[in-house]
């Protein structure tokens, strides 16, 4: 019982850097799609001819 009360805070405190660094990582991995994705909205938005009404087209 004595080697549970010694090693219980080591692990407990593991745990919870495990839990915080994998939140971490997810948070910013899901930062990176969104990035990626807003990116590539703006890039096809960009690559999209403009459609204006009043463009003078004639010239």
């Amino acid at each position: 019982m004595e080697y549970v009360a010694v090693l219980l805070p080591s692990l407990v405190v593991g745990l919870l850097f495990w839990f915080a660094m994998k939140s971490i990582f997810n948070a910013d991995k899901s930062e990176r799609q969104a990035e990626a994705r807003a990116q590539a909205e703006a890039d096809a938005r960009s690559a999209q001819p403009l459609n204006r009404p009043d463009a003078e087209t004639d010239k």
